[in-house]
């Protein structure tokens, strides 16, 4: 790609990332949030999701597959590379990733990695996004926020130092510190804000689910999706993730 056109999807990508926070945080996000069948609450409660206690008892198989890939932990990709929007809370290397889904896409190569975590997630109602997420010793990514009421995002914790008031996620105003085999979940439309205050590395299993809503909601939630995945915002993100995989595969052989 020339200097010119990435600078041409960049400014598009800036720009539709600009007005669509707008719209999602407006009236939508107002309609949506009355479409809730579940509470408008920062932190939900694990007994909302009558599927996820199954899911949270194979962590120890998770964490077996994630320890495996963290033997190559320089050659996963920052946050960043592979979502350019990203470099707005973090600019080093110290938040890696590697991707299981995204907006409902499965990421083959990934799943192949971690065949047990991928079939873990197949049984997880509307699954939408899903990837470790693994920060460095010292890591903070400071106070943001999600563009949609229509997804509720989850951690497991499968590597967490022993230190649980250094490393933890505050969402709006709760603190929730990560225990290895864990699970919350949490809206992510609330400012929260990340520490990782030691001198270990925190990874967890991070994933998206569509909100349960009426009907109305689900339909225009879905509509929302679909016109992302149409933008840059996914299309680069996806053609980002499948270099990084031609370059890790090459390095493997």
């Amino acid at each position: 790609m020339s200097n010119d056109s990435k600078n041409l999807a960049d400014m598009r990508r800036k720009t539709i990332k600009k007005y669509g926070k707008k719209m999602f945080r407006g009236t939508l996000m107002d309609f949506l949030s009355s479409q809730s069948r579940i509470p408008d609450e920062p932190v939900l409660d694990n007994a909302l999701f009558p599927w996820a206690e199954d899911l949270r008892s194979q962590w120890t198989v998770m964490r077996d597959e994630l320890d495996t890939l963290l033997e190559r932990r320089a050659a996963l990709p920052s946050f960043q590379e592979i979502s350019p929007d990203q470099a707005k809370i973090s600019t080093d290397d110290q938040w890696k990733t590697f991707m299981l889904w995204g907006f409902g896409t499965r990421m083959d190569f990934g799943c192949e990695l971690c065949p047990q975590t991928a079939a873990a997630l197949e049984r997880v109602p509307g699954l939408s996004n899903a990837f470790f997420s693994i920060l460095g010793p010292g890591k903070h990514i400071p106070r943001h926020r999600g563009v949609t009421k229509g997804l509720v995002r989850c951690h497991i914790g499968l590597r967490v130092p022993d230190s649980s008031e250094r490393c933890m996620i505050q969402v709006d105003d709760v603190d929730c510190p990560w225990e290895e085999g864990g699970m919350f979940f949490f809206d992510d439309t609330y400012p929260h804000e990340v520490w990782n205050d030691t001198d270990g590395y925190r990874a967890v299993l991070l994933f998206d689910i569509e909100r349960p809503m009426g009907l109305p909601g689900k339909a225009v939630s879905r509509g929302m999706i679909a016109a992302l995945r149409r933008t840059g915002y996914f299309r680069d993100a996806l053609a980002n993730q499948r270099a990084w995989e031609a370059r890790y595969k090459a390095a493997m052989a």
